[in-house]
């Protein structure tokens, strides 16, 4: 059931050059935006086609797609905050931007070859300047893709969970010089006495990730915190705190387990209600696997199994991915991501959130300047599916609070990605100039990678 032969029959394409209104959404999915459904509970569930996730993905965004950092940690300036445009050139949109220019070819040629189903936005300044859709949401009831469909983010989605600690953090309710033991229990005496915030948000914690249950199918909300609560402590120090650990999956549920404790609400009812409403975003939320089947502005994910072709993956939990990064996942046995992890967005919405960093909505500019600052040298991304000869489009790339900052022909990018099986996600902020950039995908098999190295090169030049 759902198994699919490929997207081009149904590609179509839509382009807008209108503005977003970023007072409001586009129209409310449902009338609600709550939950969403993610790979297991497992934090380490990505890779894309030659696409290794630790390697490549690493921190995300643009070090994830091929960075060359410094050695040796040093200081560095904060690049302006998110949305903040500098430059005499900010307000010049590239030729190859627009519509029927260089990145709108690729990407159709790519459609038209059934290697992209999905949508790609590029906003400057909160214009759409190009907006484009292919492929289907749902083949079984032949829903198309477009602007208003939500994707699966996967990793895509844990700058949410850094911000929803910041706010707490701006209101005085946590330090970021915290310990874990200081708002929670249960945890290894090391971890809980040493292992800070800081640590936590930007990736030097020296945890690692506990073994998880790939083939758990799981069936409600309370099954997922239950297990996740249980996963997270099972963690072990395996470094000594400061030290980078590659993108370990505690670091992410122990912020999410914070938040928790501090607010006395569930992370994905916090997030909604003090990011995603915040910032307009109507069609985002951490939707469970009910909604995912039932609500027709949900893309479905398809993912290639053994034989080669794809499936459906929420309608189909007996199948797994072979990749061997996640070998065995599917992303449709959660109920609901993990909390601190993944959720479903449109384009649109994650360009609201670019602005809401911008303007105060959701971090005061202090807050958000720490947020999207550089923290720590990201090491070359060489091998781990790097292909021979490319060439890294970062001059240096920095871990932050998740969302990794990069240096691009002397522009500042702020960029996340992540892949599930059927799905890929990627957007990048340019404070520079005023560009939002957004991938969104829900077929195995796109090419991720050479997509947002064109979108960089596009934007920065």
């Amino acid at each position: 059931m759902g198994r699919i032969a490929g997207v081009s029959e149904n590609a179509y394409a839509t382009e807008t050059l209108s503005r977003i209104p970023w007072g409001r959404g586009p129209p409310r999915v449902g009338g609600r935006f709550v939950d969403r459904e993610r790979q297991g509970v497992s934090m380490d569930a990505e890779s894309a086609r030659g696409v290794n996730r630790r390697k490549l993905l690493g921190w995300g965004g643009v070090a994830a797609v091929g960075a060359a950092a410094a050695g040796t940690q040093r200081a560095v300036a904060a690049p302006p905050a998110a949305g903040a445009e500098a430059g005499a050139d900010s307000g010049a949109v590239p030729p190859d931007a627009r519509p029927g220019g260089a990145y709108d070819r690729y990407v159709a040629k790519l459609a038209a070859e059934d290697k992209f189903s999905g949508v790609v936005l590029l906003s400057h300044r909160g214009r759409t300047i190009l907006s484009r859709s292919y492929g289907m949401a749902d083949r079984e009831r032949k829903v198309r893709n477009h602007e208003g469909i939500a994707f699966n983010l996967s990793s895509a989605g844990k700058p949410f969970g850094a911000v929803a600690v910041l706010q707490l953090a701006q209101r005085g309710k946590v330090r970021l010089s915290d310990t874990v033991g200081t708002h929670l229990k249960g945890f290894a005496k090391e971890i809980a006495e040493q292992v800070t915030i800081h640590h936590l948000l930007s990736g030097t914690s020296g945890l690692n990730t506990p073994e998880e249950d790939p083939q758990r199918v799981f069936r409600s909300r309370e099954e997922v915190r239950e297990y996740n609560e249980r996963w997270a402590r099972k963690a072990k120090l395996v470094a000594p705190p400061g030290t980078p650990t590659d993108h370990a999956g505690a670091e992410v549920a122990i912020p999410a387990l914070i938040v928790e404790a501090v607010t006395g609400t569930t992370y994905w009812d916090y997030v909604q209600e003090h990011i995603f409403e915040r910032c307009g975003m109507t069609g985002t939320g951490f939707y469970t696997r009910p909604q995912w089947l039932t609500d027709e502005h949900i893309a479905h994910s398809y993912m290639r199994v053994a034989d080669g072709s794809l499936v459906d993956a929420v309608r189909n939990l007996d199948q797994g991915s072979p990749d061997p990064n996640q070998l065995g996942r599917n992303p449709g046995r959660n109920f609901i991501d993990a909390p601190g992890d993944g959720g479903f967005a449109t384009a649109p919405d994650l360009v609201r959130f670019a602005h809401a960093l911008r303007d105060g909505t959701v971090l005061d500019r202090p807050y958000a300047e720490l947020f999207t600052g550089p923290k720590i040298p990201l090491a070359p991304q060489g091998g781990g599916g790097l292909r021979k000869g490319r060439q890294a489009p970062a001059d240096a790339s920095f871990g932050t609070y998740m969302m990794p900052v990069s240096l691009v022909n002397g522009q500042w990018v702020n960029g996340r990605a992540g892949v599930n099986p059927g799905s890929v996600a990627s957007w990048n902020i340019y404070p520079d100039t005023g560009w939002v950039g957004v991938i969104l995908g829900n077929c195995d098999g796109v090419p991720l990678w050479e997509i947002a190295e064109r979108e960089i090169r596009t934007l920065t030049g």
